[in-house]
């Protein structure tokens, strides 16, 4: 029976994988009839593709062992043959010793020497597009900003080639909160995030005027600069509002609209790394293949942000086997306590994170998902811990501190300096981003088939036994050096990115 690993081989056409020496439980590649017979084991139940099956027996009380890791304990006597899911199998927090880590995926030196064409700034910094943000420091001046962005849009933009939009970043904070801890200091890092993110030529940044998110808080606006604010009040209200921001508009897109593309090397795309709506395929064919490139790219000198803490849960020793320092390991180590007492406070568990389209897929425990989403992050060094929307200023692989629903762990790789989104998927999540453009990658090939205008990529073929996972990982690193230099992704050519900012809410609304 044929294993996904190594790498470089591509399976059988068997309609299951096992993952692992040792695994208990083998992954359905296709739909599987009771009755059938796969090499010797006989369906006893029907399963679906993206679930599991149990190769051997296993008796009540004992691990369920896939990925070479237990994933949880059964609840039930469990034959082989039969369907492993929820009903015969839950979480328990007892992890199997790490295995050894695997050597990443080597660059060439053609590789290394690669370049894609992006925007140099001022500062140095390399972007991926060129936007110009309308942003909103408090949701009372959200309506505004998007006036703002579609008379810009409608006016100003076909005007210059160069500028590829003018985006509003708009949310529902800035208010009826304590102008200190948590909840404002994490809005205020991911709000100045983006009026810094590279991928932003100008910003305009709109206020209403009595907020506690005090436009002051966030620099200096001066005539002919690039980033720019003030407050409806003082304007005089909405429509003067939209009038002057027009004025200021002209003037930034003056500026922003002479950018050129030039050469520059991979070593400066940042990427976060996500997944969202995943299933049973997403550990075996989309995230590592994800790896792979990130590996790819780590060995170039780039960056990827791999996030979602609540998301490696029960699989972080793997991370933390692969830390550079005995520090780097000890803040991961903080973040997952942290978390632990967190959900605990709000009388919820870590184990509540599979979403019921994740089960469907065939993702029964938190440890599961964990374990094939931090295969998103290939098998590079782990070279430091940040914490949210924190800037992220270290290359290889790198761990940023989110919660693990989509758009809220984007909001801060993004304010953390990614200029560029991976997003892997397996039921079809529909995310885009702006400024960062975001590529999605299916998990299976009848997922791209049905939402071929969302997906980027196809990573079922893997499963399939048409492609391999190197093989799918360099084609996923060519198109993020392609999508760096300006290819549209699907998301773009929809319009998605103007409802995606979505910063992590902490502390009481008062």
């Amino acid at each position: 029976m044929q294993r996904v690993f190594p790498r470089e081989n591509k399976l059988d056409k068997l309609p299951w994988i096992i993952l692992s020496a040792g695994d208990n439980v083998a992954v359905a590649t296709a739909a599987i009839a009771p009755g059938s017979t796969v090499a010797g084991i006989e369906a006893r139940q029907k399963i679906d593709p993206g679930h599991k099956v149990a190769i051997a027996d296993i008796p009540l009380g004992s691990p369920v062992v896939k990925y070479g890791q237990a994933i949880g304990r059964t609840t039930e006597e469990v034959r082989a043959g039969d369907h492993v899911h929820s009903h015969n199998l839950h979480f328990e927090n007892d992890r199997l010793a790490a295995t050894a880590n695997s050597a990443p995926e080597t660059a060439t030196a053609d590789d290394k020497a690669r370049t894609f064409m992006g925007y140099r700034r001022a500062d140095g910094r390399a972007a991926t597009r060129n936007y110009i943000g309308i942003i909103a420091s408090v949701n009372c001046s959200t309506t505004v900003c998007r006036a703002i962005a579609d008379e810009a849009n409608r006016t100003i933009l076909p005007h210059y080639e160069g500028i590829d939009g003018f985006v509003p970043i708009v949310h529902d904070q800035g208010c009826g909160m304590s102008s200190t801890g948590d909840g404002m200091n994490v809005l205020h890092r991911t709000l100045a995030g983006y009026t810094r993110h590279v991928n932003f030529g100008g910003v305009l940044m709109i206020g209403l005027g009595c907020e506690v998110n005090q436009l002051t808080l966030y620099g200096q606006s001066g005539a002919g600069a690039s980033k720019r604010h003030f407050n409806i009040q003082d304007a005089g209200g909405s429509r003067r509002a939209v009038e002057r921001a027009m004025g200021m508009l002209r003037e930034i897109a003056a500026d922003v609209g002479k950018e050129k593309r030039v050469p520059m090397s991979v070593s400066e795309i940042i990427i976060g790394l996500q997944c969202g709506g995943s299933d049973g395929f997403s550990g075996i064919t989309a995230n590592p293949a994800l790896g792979v490139a990130a590996d790819l790219l780590a060995a170039a000198g780039g960056t990827a942000i791999l996030s979602e803490t609540s998301e490696i849960y029960g699989a972080e020793h793997l991370l933390r086997s692969r830390a550079v320092s005995d520090e780097v390991a000890k803040k991961l180590d903080e973040k997952i306590a942290w978390w632990e007492d967190y959900v605990a406070l709000h009388g919820a568990s870590l184990d509540n994170n599979p979403s019921p389209g994740n089960k469907r897929g065939g993702l029964t425990t938190i440890l599961e998902k964990s374990l094939g989403a931090v295969a998103k992050g290939g098998r590079s060094p782990l070279t430091a811990v940040y914490g949210y929307a924190e800037r992220v200023t270290a290359p290889g692989l790198v761990f940023m501190d989110t919660p693990g629903y989509d758009p809220v762990s984007a909001t801060g790789q993004v304010a953390g300096g990614a200029n560029m989104i991976a997003f892997t998927t397996g039921r079809g999540s529909c995310f885009g981003c702006r400024p960062a453009p975001s590529l999605k990658l299916s998990s299976n090939s009848a997922l791209y088939a049905s939402m071929e205008e969302d997906m980027d990529i196809d990573c079922g073929t893997i499963a399939t036994g048409d492609a391999t996972i190197s093989g799918k990982g360099r084609e996923i690193f060519d198109l993020i050096v392609d999508t760096a230099s300006g290819k549209k992704t699907k998301s773009e050519l929809f319009g998605y990115g103007d409802n995606e900012f979505v910063p992590w809410h902490l502390g009481a609304t008062l």
